[in-house]
């Protein structure tokens, strides 16, 4: 399974035409493109925005669960709008409408007498548009199946982008995390040496040699420094970043609803770089930290993006 972005866009059209006599469609007869057009942008949830003509309206209920059966998360709106063909011909009148409209006619003339009957212009207008608003659901609900299928595609290949930089990135920081593992005994060491030449010039300065025995004194000098030792030493760190760098692959490899899980791993990158940061004891450790938090923050910003 794919991982998707919430970016994308996608349009699309289905064409509705006029129906003559007989359900045939009349020469004459111009007909009506519907158009959908989709947008998306990141979100933490999914929050949909639908913009629909009148003559839609009814159609809200199905075109969100289509929406939300084929995206997850985003901000996502839909546009639909119908456009009617500029020809200039009128549409042949079958004769199911024009027996209806003559009974029409007919009643309301016994109610109204004085009522002016209707003029052929007026009788083939309301033709025309009984036989278009009869026949829009199913091209608008056609035209949103496919920028929905439009815009899932987008999504995917915006999301095989994001990951790839992320692999790119995760790459990064492994490097980083090896070059900093060779360091740390020495590290440890040379600040743990350092840590015992500070001890003895306090107590030569503090002349508490006199009055404690240098068995005790050197006993405690050695468990001060391991304690020293411990409170520097980042492997701890080094090994949960390797563990969050591998979860991070998996969720990638298998694709489909991983950005909030994503986002919750990156923060816990960023904690541990943070804590190797504030630990290190050596300039080359702190270099380091900071290419990691760089790298860390690159791939938050493209986490955002992930559905």
């Amino acid at each position: 399974m794919s991982v998707y972005s919430m970016t994308g866009y996608a349009s699309a059209s289905a064409g509705a035409a006029r129906q003559g006599d007989g359900g045939v469609a009349g020469a004459s007869g111009a007909g009506v493109l519907v158009s959908a057009e989709l947008r998306s942008v990141n979100g933490r949830f999914l929050d949909l925005s639908l913009r629909l003509p009148d003559e839609f309206r009814a159609l809200e209920p199905a075109l969100r669960e289509m929406i939300a059966a084929a995206v997850k998360r985003g901000k996502i709106e839909l546009r639909i709008t119908g456009q009617r063909d500029s020809d200039t011909g009128l549409p042949a009148p079958g004769s199911e409408q024009l027996s209806r409209l003559l009974r029409i006619e007919g009643t309301v003339q016994s109610w109204l007498p004085k009522a002016a009957p209707l003029s052929v212009h007026e009788a083939l207008q309301w033709c025309r548009g009984g036989a278009t608003t009869e026949r829009l659901d199913e091209p608008a609900l056609q035209a949103a199946r496919d920028a929905v299928a439009g815009l899932r595609k987008a999504r995917g290949r915006e999301g095989e982008r994001l990951a790839a930089v992320l692999h790119e990135r995760i790459g990064h920081l492994r490097a980083l995390a090896g070059q900093a593992k060779p360091l740390l005994p020495t590290v440890v060491q040379r600040q743990q040496q350092r840590f015992l030449e500070r001890w003895q010039e306090a107590l030569q300065a503090s002349g508490a040699t006199q009055t404690v025995s240098a068995e005790a004194l050197q006993e405690r000098a050695l468990n001060e420094a391991a304690a020293f030792a411990i409170r520097i030493d980042v492997a701890e760190e080094l090994a949960r970043l390797a563990a969050h760098l591998d979860e991070i692959e998996r969720l990638l490899n298998k694709g489909g609803e991983v950005g909030k899980r994503l986002d919750f791993l990156i923060q816990e990158l960023q904690r541990e770089a943070n804590t190797l940061g504030s630990k290190s004891a050596a300039l080359e450790l702190t270099g380091i930290a900071v290419e990691m938090k760089v790298a860390i923050e690159q791939m938050r910003e493209q986490v955002q993006n992930i559905e």
